[in-house]
């Protein structure tokens, strides 16, 4: 069986675009500009599960996410870090977050995984901001 999307990731993202190896994502959640990348790997839980080349594919996929995220957040108000996390405990199928964060968010300094209630986007809003995504990445 092929890459399928876990359907929690489904119901709580957006595609933005697919890289070499990962499906991009946006998080539909407005209080944090907040990317998943998920490789487009069948039946991977952990980061081991990858061979060496995927795993360096999706170092620098991770990379550029971030660098690209943190450059669109700054101009919509700044980021002061970028979070990259790999938790998987609630979602089995190997992603990673790539969180911008800004100090005195609704959550600073703590994480953003299960913190308060997600602000979901617009419909409108939800395209436009994937678009702006697409476009940094």
């Amino acid at each position: 069986m092929g890459f399928v999307l876990h359907p929690r990731l489904m119901a709580d993202t957006a595609v933005i675009v697919d890289w070499s190896l990962s499906r991009v994502l946006l998080m539909n959640d407005k209080r944090f500009p907040w990317i998943v990348l998920v490789p487009r790997r069948p039946n991977l839980a952990e980061l081991f599960d990858l061979d060496e080349t995927s795993r360096t594919v999706l170092t620098h996929e991770i990379a550029r996410a971030a660098e690209r995220l943190k450059g669109w957040a700054s101009r919509r108000g700044g980021t002061d870090k970028i979070n990259v996390g790999i938790i998987g405990n609630l979602v089995p199928q190997l992603h990673v977050h790539v969180v911008s964060r800004k100090r005195g968010d609704a959550v600073w300094p703590g994480t953003v995984w299960g913190a308060g209630q997600p602000e979901h986007y617009g419909a409108a809003e939800l395209m436009r901001v994937v678009g702006e995504i697409r476009d940094a990445l």
